[in-house]
């Protein structure tokens, strides 16, 4: 490959060499609609947060709710954290108190972490009507806040709510209060959009604004209201922030925080900001994918850098250059974020991707271009019936291998049978008898089921585990049912699909059919051969070590 250079672009006046990752998952993150975190799983992610090395993590808000409470009396005991620095969230002293005598800064002081965040109203609008006090005390609260803890010997950022709203309605009040706690002995300013609604050109000129007017290290938390989160701390940055808020896949209440599953590959790939290890880096995805499932979210196949579509291709001419350049069609090195590249198989798919997935199963078709076009001539034939090979990696291989001349001989369907009984007492019961030929031998098996499918397939293990114990690996995860058309009723294409996993691999089945138990039983079996080839395969691969 002959070097290529680009035109190098500037990307902005005050580009800082390093930013620090402040993550709030487990404080603004859990304010997202339907999510609700365990203490357990708070500490879970807390430390996924610490393997990922951002450099601060906001457990909670202490005094809100025992569940906080109790996350930093027993955090001390319970994370042993080795890049990461927890924070206490918390806000100002009320109004008409005095520091010494506030409990939310005396819920901050008992929180023991060396560093708090502390929210203060940076919008005159909020200061009077919201809090219902005069613009002077908003300042107060702010400075005196800030002054006492400083005081304690705690490290303060104030998160200056409302800043970009503040700005733009009453800059000077909004420049004041930076100035106070400033003055105060701030760590840092982070300047907030907390209705999200602000766009990236006035980003830069308002931080722009901000970094004129003080020393002390800028912030940024953004909110996506306006699906502007992230481009809105990319700018930031450029102008000056070195400190970024916000939570892993961009969770959050409303629309979310900034994402920092993508702000942080575009801050350290793109821009050359130091903010992780490269190592770290590269484990982004995993984190990523790690804390939806710990939270119950199911993550986006679609969101850039982690999702598992984010480096999928479908069109043939996408996977035919990347055979030739794998840059062509990637804007990055999906490595360096630990994904990788997937060749979607589909109608819209060329004989290059057949020939490169085919690699990834261990089949060599880069000598048989003809056999490739055959194998797609067979995948645009079935997709026009109803099959979808993308979702469907375990048939496709099945129809790989098939093409090039295997033939799965671990059993031969005979015939099966099904009936459901509905029974006095409210009972449904489904009975399947399958018949099969399997190692010489003719085998009969019926069993129950809560279901049609779950009965054939506890028949049919019936019929085979004698010859593959392996079967006892073989577990299904899911099952989805989709009416192809509608229109027709119950004479209506079913579509299955089956979600296997054996404990250290998952692939996925499909079977179309007008009549489902007939798709069911297609999507069922394929299953089962993929799992025994694959078992068969490391027996082999072991056999040969030894």
């Amino acid at each position: 490959m002959t070097e290529r250079e680009a035109l190098t672009l500037r990307p902005g006046p005050h580009l800082p060499e390093s930013i620090e990752i402040f993550d709030t998952t487990l404080r603004d993150g859990t304010q997202r609609e339907g999510l609700s975190l365990s203490l357990h799983d708070k500490f879970r992610i807390a430390r996924k947060l610490d393997e990922l090395g951002v450099h601060y993590i906001e457990g909670g808000w202490p005094g809100a709710n025992p569940k906080d409470d109790e996350f930093f009396r027993t955090a001390s005991q319970e994370l042993q954290l080795e890049t990461s620095q927890l924070v206490a969230f918390g806000s100002t002293r009320r109004a008409g108190k005095s520091p010494e005598d506030d409990p939310v800064l005396a819920n901050l002081l008992q929180a023991n972490t060396r560093y708090v965040c502390i929210v203060g109203k940076a919008w005159d609008y909020h200061v009077t009507e919201a809090l219902r006090t005069t613009l002077d005390e908003g300042l107060k609260m702010v400075a005196d806040s800030v002054r006492y803890l400083r005081e304690q010997g705690k490290s303060v950022f104030l998160d200056a709510e409302h800043f970009f709203d503040g700005w733009k309605y009453n800059r000077s009040y909004a420049l004041e209060v930076l100035t106070v706690a400033e003055e105060a002995g701030v760590e840092c300013l982070v300047l907030c959009d907390t209705n999200g609604g602000t766009l990236p050109f006035e980003v830069a000129h308002i931080v722009d604004d901000v970094r004129s007017r003080t020393t002390v290290r800028i912030g940024v938390h953004f909110h996506n209201d306006a699906d502007c989160a992230v481009a809105n701390a990319l700018i930031a940055v450029q102008y000056g922030a070195e400190h970024v808020q916000g939570c892993i896949n961009g969770i959050g209440e409303r629309t979310g925080n900034v994402n920092l599953s993508s702000i942080i590959p575009s801050l350290a790939i793109k821009l050359g900001v130091k903010c992780l290890d490269p190592d770290q880096l590269a484990k982004i995805t995993s984190v990523s994918h790690a804390i939806a499932e710990i939270a119950n979210i199911t993550l986006d196949s679609q969101k850039p850098y982690v999702g598992a579509s984010a480096f999928a291709h479908k069109a043939g001419l996408h996977a035919s250059a990347l055979v030739r350049r794998p840059d062509a069609y990637e804007h990055v090195n999906p490595g360096l974020v630990g994904n990788s590249t997937r060749m979607l198989i589909s109608e819209l798919a060329g004989s290059a991707t057949v020939v490169m997935k085919a690699e990834e199963m261990g089949i060599d078709l880069h000598g048989d271009k003809h056999l490739a076009k055959e194998i797609l001539d067979e995948v645009k034939r079935l997709e026009h019936l109803g099959y979808q090979f993308e979702a469907a990696d375990g048939s496709f291989e099945l129809l790989v291998r098939g093409a090039t001349g295997w033939q799965q001989k671990f059993f031969e369907l005979e015939s099966f049978r099904l009936i459901m009984e509905k029974r006095q007492d409210g009972q449904t019961m489904t009975e399947a008898t399958v018949k099969v030929l399997s190692g010489g031998d003719r085998h009969i098996a019926t069993a129950e089921g809560n279901g049609p499918v779950n009965a054939l397939d506890n028949a049919l293990r019936q019929c085979i585990e004698q010859h593959y114990p392996e079967l006892g690996d073989l577990h299904l995860t899911d099952y989805k049912v989709r009416v192809l058309d509608a229109a027709k009723a119950t004479e209506a294409v079913t579509r299955v699909l089956i979600d296997t996993t054996d404990g250290l691999t998952e692939w996925s089945t499909i079977g179309v059919s007008e009549n489902i138990i007939e798709a069911s039983w297609r999507a069922l079996t394929d299953s089962i051969v993929v799992g025994l080839l694959r078992a068969q395969k490391r027996n082999e691969s072991a056999t040969k070590a030894q």
